[in-house]
């Protein structure tokens, strides 16, 4: 059995035609057979000066024969063996349609080890140029720059997945920099505007506890479609942040795990909140805290809560801002009252106080 070569080992030969030709072990197969590659040059000097930058840029690495699949095939790989487990359904399909439409396309059939970062600052070009698949009339045909940031994220995550993997020696997408882009202005009620808002749902009978938790929990709004009594404390005033409900499809509603691990959370209510919930609990039919209207075995569909949002909106005159912005309201104002951001990240459910700080103290 011939001696395994360890990965760096190289080789160099002047070929037939006159050219220089050299070779390193980059990795081994399942069966210890070494794993080349390959590059060539005109004289024996650039070729040393070559195979020095390609023994540099392998270093410590020790690639397996799944190196030659195609970018294609990890992606899927990616998506189905490591994220479908840590994403949301709703987010995972999110990935893979993006990947489908933007990526494939242009690369899919390159060797994922041979996908660099020069293959990748093109492929953002054309995307911002011409990547929109169905423009409908008037519109651009590429893609905003906010758009490709997100899929450049996409595949960041992806490639740094083969690299822990041992499918590529570095991450090609960490030398690039993505399109710049300016993010929406966050939409926040000031004090004034909160007042006329809870003035509003006071005289709303429905409505009232639904808007009334939102606003001074900052939960979001799939969050508090999913809650059950099984979450409430009564005893306690504690409420524990289990499950998110997905907007309908075809009629039925989906519930699925918080967004992110941390948004699974325990929260110590408002003593007002908490009051509002026990007497409500008195009265309760049904399992949910917030249940359907109609079908009060059902929970209260998000697409409910954000029409009926707009409605309060319009009637108080107030901006019309998304549901979303009542969290940024919570937040911002519970920041001006002085609670600190670690406090803040755990009721938001954030992975980390220094996301909580950098989107909300600038404002």
């Amino acid at each position: 059995m011939a001696k395994r070569r360890p990965s760096g080992d190289g080789m160099v030969r002047k070929r037939e035609d006159g050219r220089w030709e050299g070779r390193i072990v980059v990795g081994h197969k399942s069966n210890s057979d070494s794993i080349f590659r390959y590059i060539s040059a005109p004289t024996q000097k650039e070729l040393s000066a070559k195979l020095r930058q390609l023994t540099e840029a392998y270093k410590g690495v020790d690639l397996t024969e799944e190196s030659n699949m195609s970018l294609s095939v990890w992606l899927d790989k990616w998506l189905d063996e490591y994220m479908s487990a840590t994403l949301r359904p709703t987010t995972l399909n999110g990935y893979r349609r993006s990947l489908e439409l933007h990526v494939k396309p242009y690369l899919g059939n390159k060797a994922l080890s041979k996908i660099t970062a020069a293959d990748l600052r093109s492929l953002y070009r054309s995307l911002q140029e011409t990547g929109r698949v169905h423009p409908r009339d008037g519109q651009s045909p590429g893609l905003s720059a906010r758009t490709v940031h997100g899929i450049h994220t996409t595949l960041h995550h992806a490639l740094k997945t083969a690299m822990e993997q041992n499918l590529i020696p570095s991450n090609p997408a960490a030398e690039v920099d993505p399109p710049k882009f300016i993010g929406a202005p966050m939409k926040v009620l000031t004090e004034a505007q909160l007042d006329t808002f809870m003035t509003v749902i006071e005289r709303d009978e429905f409505w009232h506890d639904f808007f009334y938790t939102a606003v001074t929990t900052g939960l979001r709004r799939g969050e508090i479609c999913g809650l059950m009594w099984q979450d409430f404390d009564a005893r306690n005033g504690v409420l524990q942040v289990r499950r998110t409900l997905h907007n309908r499809k075809l009629g039925v509603d989906m519930l699925g795990k918080t967004k992110t691990r941390s948004g699974e959370r325990t929260i110590v209510l408002p003593r007002s909140t908490a009051e509002i919930l026990r007497r409500r609990k008195e009265n309760a039919i049904t399992q949910w805290i917030f249940p359907d209207p109609v079908r009060p075995e059902l929970p209260l569909s998000p697409n409910c809560a954000y029409t009926h949002m707009k409605a309060i909106l319009h009637k108080a005159g107030l901006p019309d801002i998304r549901f979303h912005d009542l969290r940024h309201t919570f937040a911002t104002h519970a920041i001006a009252s002085g609670v600190d951001a670690k406090t803040l990240s755990g009721i938001l459910g954030h992975t980390n106080a220094s996301f909580t700080l950098d989107t909300y103290t600038h404002v």
